[in-house]
């Protein structure tokens, strides 16, 4: 359920790598501020299709809050809420995932082939 969200990331990262969307702070932390918002919905309401967009609204403006703005991160929330998952492991996965896409833009960025990225990392 995480893949469109963390292509949508991914795509970001390494096709518009001097966006402020597709700096580490705002993909990594976006995405984990999303997925804890989802959780505390989540706990909150429980689950349902009007819990999930409230979850995804609720993102949005928590990702404001923080400085963190990922648009792709809001789905993140909106996926927790609507499959519930286990939340140690998911955001474990959550934070796995966002690291390797940022690691690989890094990677990428130094190979002199593509676009230098991070342009900045906070």
């Amino acid at each position: 359920m995480l893949i469109p969200p963390l292509a949508a990331s991914a795509a970001l990262v390494f096709a518009a790598p001097a966006l402020p969307l597709a700096q580490p702070r705002h993909v990594i932390g976006g995405q984990l501020v999303s997925a804890l918002t989802g959780f505390a919905v989540l706990a909150a309401v429980g689950g349902s299709v009007w819990a999930s967009a409230l979850a995804g609204g609720l993102a949005i403006g928590a990702m404001a809050l923080t400085r963190t703005g990922h648009s792709p991160a809001a789905a993140t929330a909106v996926i927790v809420v609507a499959t519930q998952p286990a939340a140690p492991l998911f955001l474990a996965l959550l934070l796995l995932a966002t690291v390797v896409i940022v690691g690989v833009g890094v990677l990428a960025g130094r190979s002199g082939k593509t676009a230098r990225y991070p342009a900045y990392w906070w």
